[in-house]
């Protein structure tokens, strides 16, 4: 789903788990499960479906959710118009976010992937959970603007939405929590582990690295990390990497914490399928990968919160961000954006 600018309500979240929590959904067979594999050498992910078993009828309703435009208020827009997945379920090049009656976000839309790795979500990681992720975009006034109640009753109206819960669920009961559930499921399986990068780590086919390539690798080890670490090329923490603030004044996780030392930092993004999902940052102000390695050899703003390790900026020589180029065009993962089982269902 789309960033998000607001924390969502603890009071609301209260109010649905008290509504829905204490609803038992029956067990499901066995033998319509499918697999969450964590790739080899990878963490152990944060989030692993626990008490929402992963079947092939809950991913797929889950995928005809996350596609659906009916989850926005004028069904005009699903979570898939922001997250395409030709994009690594990115926008490619659309700055800023586009919601209903064409309403501009203030945040790019990141790219979905690896999302059972993360312990928190949006730009400024104002939501801990995937189960409730989409709820943010759903409610913003600038993306989809809808309610949960109205979604259900779009959902309940639809035969094909009654046969698919009672699929997923074990009977044909239509309430937000389940689809919740689903959008999890299709969201927590997608998985990007096929890049070049990763052949090469597993000695596969099709993982012979250039010696360019290889020189890129070191330098990334040597001057990107911790903040891109390897395997997820994440740390998935909050930092302030010296852009100048613009006129929206977006400050990052202060708007979460309130508190001082985290004005304008933002979520640290993975290196990885980068090629699918131009512009970069979290305001899309940076067309190209060129651009973004001058922004951090010459452009870094400084400012009380500047992450330390950029006070001096990252020191690259000209062949030195054409290896980094090049080792990061092994991480784009073409199996990823292509795979039809996360595709738009026809």
């Amino acid at each position: 789903m789309k960033k998000s600018w607001k924390i969502i309500s603890v009071l609301f979240f209260s109010a649905v788990i008290l509504s829905i929590g204490c609803r038992q959904d029956p067990d499901i067979s066995p033998s319509k499960s499918i697999n969450f594999e964590v790739p080899p050498n990878w963490p152990k992910p944060h989030y692993a479906f626990e008490g929402n078993t992963l079947t092939q009828a809950g991913f797929e309703l889950g995928r005809k959710l996350f596609f659906d435009t009916r989850l926005s208020r004028d069904n005009s827009i699903s979570c898939g118009s922001c997250h395409q997945p030709f994009a690594a379920f990115a926008q490619m090049n659309h700055d800023l976010s586009h919601g209903v009656n064409d309403k501009l976000g203030i945040r790019n839309s990141p790219s979905l992937f690896n999302l059972n790795w993360h312990n928190n979500f949006f730009w400024d990681g104002g939501v801990n959970h995937l189960e409730v992720q989409p709820v943010n975009p759903i409610q913003s006034p600038v993306e989809m603007d809808e309610k949960l109640d109205n979604i259900m009753v779009k959902l309940r109206k639809d035969i094909d939405y009654r046969k698919r819960f009672s699929a997923a669920f074990g009977d044909d009961s239509i309430y937000s929590q389940r689809m919740l559930k689903a959008l999890a499921q299709f969201m927590g399986m997608l998985v990007s582990s096929n890049s070049k990068y990763d052949k090469y780590m597993r000695g596969e086919t099709g993982g012979n690295m250039t010696e360019t390539e290889l020189r890129g690798l070191n330098i990334v080890r040597q001057k990107c990390t911790p903040c891109h670490s390897e395997p997820l090329f994440s740390d998935f923490s909050f930092r302030n990497n010296g852009l100048k603030p613009s006129v929206t004044n977006d400050s990052g996780r202060g708007r979460i914490t309130l508190a001082a030392n985290d004005l304008y930092k933002f979520k640290v993004p993975s290196l990885r399928n980068l090629q699918y999902s131009p512009p970069y940052m979290h305001d899309g102000r940076f067309r190209t990968l060129t651009d973004v390695l001058t922004h951090y050899t010459n452009d870094i703003y400084p400012s009380p919160t500047l992450d330390p390790l950029l006070t001096t900026g990252i020191v690259l020589t000209d062949g030195e961000k054409a290896d980094v180029l090049a080792f990061l065009a092994t991480l784009n993962d073409v199996d990823f954006v292509k795979d039809s089982r996360f595709q738009e269902p026809k």
